[in-house]
């Protein structure tokens, strides 16, 4: 387990750490709402992460391929959720000042997860190199498989809600929030198109 654990763990590392869409959504939330805001979002995520991953290792693939339009219909509305999200942020005038905005709730988290078809191609992937361990039996590294993947990513989404709330405090004049808002927009209307594209 400790073998399979490192190795994981390595094959993750560049997949949670590096910009995507669920770090770009939690870093812009702490910008915006501060760390502790992100909490409630952040565990609607992962719960529903943990719930995903361990479906796919359970067979969940089976259905994509034999249904592969369900695939493209939900990169569709990833993308325009996030395009949604990234739209909000362009809008929002200042930090902490617009009464109308609000902190990610817990459903928002658990769709950004539902909705992101790159995450069940990463879990896919995952269990195809490392489901095959002889020292495990399947639904045992299924369960396992799937609980590294939610906890590292939950630190990793946890990391970048931390930067986003440390940046923040470098933008707290209504003309400097604007500009972190502006910011964290495009990189969310990116990470939609990139997701929309690929």
């Amino acid at each position: 387990m400790v073998h399979l654990t490192f190795a994981l763990l390595l094959f993750l590392f560049p997949l949670a750490y590096s910009p995507g869409p669920g770090n770009m959504f939690f870093a812009a939330n702490g910008a915006r709402f501060g760390f502790r805001s992100t909490i409630p979002a952040n565990i609607g995520y992962h719960l529903a992460t943990l719930g995903v991953s361990t479906a796919i290792g359970l067979g969940f693939v089976a259905t994509l391929d034999a249904f592969p339009q369900f695939f493209s219909i939900i990169k569709g509305a990833g993308s325009a959720y996030v395009l949604w999200i990234a739209w909000k942020m362009f809008r929002a005038n200042t930090l902490d000042g617009d009464q109308a905005a609000k902190p990610a709730t817990f459903m928002d988290g658990f769709i950004l997860l539902l909705l992101n078809p790159k995450g069940y191609v990463i879990m896919a992937l995952m269990f195809t190199q490392f489901l095959t361990q002889p020292e495990i039996d399947a639904w045992t590294g299924v369960l396992f498989i799937a609980t590294i993947f939610t906890l590292n990513n939950l630190v990793a989404f946890s990391l970048w809600a931390m930067i986003g709330d440390k940046i923040a405090t470098y933008f707290r004049t209504p003309e400097s929030a604007r500009k972190l808002n502006t910011m964290f927009g495009a990189i969310l209307a990116a990470v939609a198109i990139w997701m929309f594209l690929s």
